[in-house]
């Protein structure tokens, strides 16, 4: 990456005019862009964020605190629209949670519920353990070897730039539960899905039961701790651990929302580029790199925007997502609320990956508005974005959208350290570089501004006569 001062220089060079967008457009954008680079606010954002309201666990006191926050914070940004739309799952809650090695070397073991779990029986579930590299590994494993034993789940998650690691370790977590249940286990530990080695603090996330009637508690082990009694198991003899999780779903939906900040276009204002991120959190640490990052950066781009003295021609709507942590319910409900009105959106972006630099721009487009995205990536290459494929993600909670043929857009961000603290206690605000963040809504903002300022679309649907 090249040093600041050399980037401030290459921001400021001339702009060539491409076909689809005038001079004026570019140049606004390029203005914003500089603008955000030089401080955008986001850092205040998700310190306020993670001060004022902390960890936000879906359907938790919190839950509610951090929509009010939402609230409340659109309106001091300048956003002319702000609304909530309901949000109903049901809330898992964690508990007590508790593990250690009973035999042969007793000593404390620690571990997090994995969301969803069921809790362990009164006075814990003691077992030997079971353990396996991976999860083909246990469904490939004689019924007799783990019925009545915990099973431990001890596959390591590789470090990646794009966190493509995370993918293929996250099974165990998601489904070694059901499996190791069906096989007749008493209790699943994995080792965290993380890519941190030095560190005590366990990884939480969501793990799913499938239709199997038996639900085992589900829990991680720290990846040291995870390498403590991977060394135990070496030694040979049989080993016993005990495990309490106190944690449980209760009965009934709770009633959440998306927060929802819009500045209002000027000349089609049903039309909206939409920035997505979630404001729920899991509950370990203070939710700043997930996704109060994502949150800051969305709003903080919203707000550059409209500062401006004309907004774009159509809306910029950010969205701060309830729930996503669970089962992206804030995203199902947005999708559902305006399935009627999906032709209106025009662009969808999502940030929920951390705050480090963003060093890719992939598009989901159609091919005759890829020039348009060529466009855009040469007022990105000045942040050290390169031009990525048109196979772009999006992400979870603007998922449903990319599934209805909403063009989306990605603003890939280096992950190479986000695994490290990504669901643990660790994830706070000083793990946040101000300029990084900065750098991530540069970003975000001259996508989005181009987008919204001009009348092409992205895509080929067909829409209603008059729209």
């Amino acid at each position: 990456m090249r040093p600041l001062p050399v980037l401030l220089l290459a921001l400021h060079a001339p702009l060539s005019l491409a076909a689809g967008l005038e001079e004026s457009q570019l140049q606004t954008a390029a203005a914003l862009r500089d603008q955000a680079l030089a401080g955008s606010g986001a850092c205040a954002i998700v310190e306020s964020l993670t001060t004022e309201v902390g960890p936000r666990l879906a359907g938790s006191e919190a839950d509610a605190r951090g929509r009010a926050w939402a609230e409340v914070k659109f309106r001091e940004l300048g956003f002319d629209r702000v609304w909530t739309e309901a949000v109903s799952f049901p809330v898992w809650e964690r508990g007590y949670e508790s593990a250690a090695v009973v035999a042969p070397y007793p000593q404390p073991l620690i571990v997090t519920a994995l969301g969803g779990t069921v809790g362990t029986p009164e006075g814990g579930v003691r077992a030997e353990v079971v353990a396996f590299p991976s999860l083909d590994a246990l469904q490939a494993a004689d019924p007799a070897s783990v019925a009545g034993k915990i099973v431990f789940l001890n596959q390591r998650m590789e470090r990646a730039r794009d966190g493509s690691g995370y993918g293929r370790a996250v099974v165990i977590r998601a489904q070694g539960a059901s499996v190791a249940g069906r096989a007749g286990a008493a209790a699943v530990l994995i080792r965290s899905v993380g890519t941190d080695s030095t560190s005590r603090t366990p990884h939480t996330g969501m793990m799913r039961y499938d239709n199997t009637p038996t639900r085992i508690p589900a829990a991680a082990l720290s990846n040291v701790d995870a390498d403590l009694l991977e060394k135990i198991l070496q030694r040979g003899e049989p080993v016993t651990v005990k495990l309490e999780l106190g944690s449980r779903t209760r009965k009934g939906d709770y009633t959440s929302a998306n927060v929802i900040g819009e500045i209002t276009g000027r000349q089609a204002p049903q039309e909206v580029v939409l920035l997505a991120a979630h404001l729920d959190s899991w509950d370990l640490g203070t939710g700043a790199i997930d996704d109060g990052a994502g949150i800051a950066i969305t709003m903080a781009a919203g707000a550059l925007i409209g500062q401006q003295a004309q907004p774009p021609r159509r809306s910029i709507r950010v969205v701060a997502y309830a729930n996503e942590e669970q089962g992206i319910y804030g995203g199902k409900a947005y999708a559902e609320a305006h399935a009627d009105d999906f032709h209106n959106h025009i662009l969808a972006l999502e940030s929920d990956f951390g705050a480090g630099r963003i060093y890719r721009f992939d598009t989901r487009f159609a091919e005759a508005a890829l020039p348009l995205a060529t466009q855009m990536q040469t007022l990105l290459t000045p942040l050290g974005v390169e031009r990525g494929s048109n196979e772009a993600y999006g992400g979870a909670d603007i998922s449903t959208l990319r599934a209805a043929e909403v063009p989306v857009a990605g603003l890939a961000q280096d992950g190479t350290l986000y695994f490290d603290i990504h669901h643990t206690a660790n994830d706070t605000l000083d793990k946040i570089d101000a300029a990084d963040l900065d750098q991530n809504v540069a970003g975000f903002v001259t996508v989005a501004w181009l987008a919204a300022d001009t009348e092409a679309y992205l895509d080929e649907r067909e829409r209603p006569a008059g729209d």
